[in-house]
């Protein structure tokens, strides 16, 4: 597997904003169902994937710097031999063979060896002194039992769909597919944690969780506050001024509204209960119908001609109750 900052094409010192924003291109880029017959490409969305669960977690990002990790989250055995002669390197030329570093573990010369060569120097390169017998036991080939690591997924879910709740199947990084459900009301960039669906763990350790991220695509004219929802309605001069009942669209379908007469541009309708649910309170919000009241276009000849009529005796100052005179 390929060096994760590679795979997201980052530089070693990215911030965690940059790798999320790298891995949110690629994995648009690469998502199988935007792309279902390019060929590679569900594999290199899984590649994208497990890069971003190394470097999104600063822990595992930290011990993969290391070499404690390698590009798949796996545990070495031991750590990584170029690591190991960079860091002892530098130790030595700041003049000691024995430190502690900003990785949070001591370094000598003996850990430089044990690091190359698999063994101390106290024992051989062949069966092993006292404390190289001991090094190599039963103990030391069963190995630590280490939890998988998480991997990162994403799916993309249309506005009407993320509000109500639906399924999307993903491909596994390990070649299966799940249907993942999307509970009614999810939010864009919700996490949602599948259990036991990332990498195995070693030496009988569990499995991982997928992470998946649901991108929720933007509506052209609903607008989502926590649990409730906006519109902005356009009506007719004569349904503002006189009253009437219309049909508005609504994340489950259309209703019939009454808009009261004398309504105005910037009155607000509420309609309860017809909102999606919140995912702070678990409850239904409401839908604010926020009125819009536009002329005829092209202007017609005989409204005209009453306006001007009617302006002749009559006015008001709007922009003076405003406050902009």
């Amino acid at each position: 597997m390929r060096d994760p900052y590679q795979t997201l094409g980052v530089a070693r010192t990215a911030t965690s904003d940059e790798i999320k924003k790298a891995y949110r291109k690629l994995a648009k880029e690469h998502h199988p169902d935007r792309k279902p017959d390019a060929p590679g490409n569900e594999e290199r969305f899984k590649e994208v994937s497990a890069a971003y669960a190394i470097l999104s977690d600063p822990e595992k990002r930290a011990r993969y710097d290391r070499g404690e990790i390698d590009a798949g989250g796996a545990e070495r055995t031991h750590r990584d031999p170029r690591a190991g002669a960079r860091a002892y390197s530098a130790r030595a030329r700041a003049g000691g063979t024995s430190s502690a570093g900003d990785d949070g573990f001591s370094f000598s010369a003996e850990d430089f060896f044990h690091d190359m060569f698999g063994r101390r120097r106290s024992g051989s390169a062949g069966t092993g002194g006292a404390s190289g017998g001991s090094a190599g036991g039963a103990g030391a080939q069963s190995g630590p039992k280490v939890r998988g690591a998480d991997i990162a997924y994403s799916v993309a879910v249309p506005f009407l769909e993320a509000a109500q709740g639906t399924r999307r199947r993903i491909s596994l990084s390990h070649g299966k597919s799940l249907d993942v459900n999307i509970p009614p009301g999810t939010e864009n960039e919700q996490k949602l944690r599948l259990k036991g669906q990332g990498l195995p763990g070693l030496g009988g350790a569990e499995a991982g969780d997928a992470i998946v991220e649901v991108l929720v695509d933007p509506h052209p004219f609903f607008t989502r506050q926590d649990g409730d929802i906006h519109l902005e309605v356009p009506i007719t001069l004569n349904e503002a001024v006189l009253g009437s009942t219309i049909r508005v669209p609504t994340v489950t379908g259309p209703v019939a509204v009454k808009v009261p007469p004398g309504s105005n541009t910037g009155s607000i309708l509420r309609l309860r209960g017809k909102g999606v649910v919140s995912q702070k309170t678990k409850q239904t919000g409401d839908q604010y119908v926020k009125l819009k009241v536009v002329l005829p276009d092209p202007p017609d000849s005989e409204l005209v001609r009453f306006i001007e009529d009617w302006a002749r005796t009559r006015s008001y100052d709007v922009r003076k109750k405003a406050g902009l005179e």
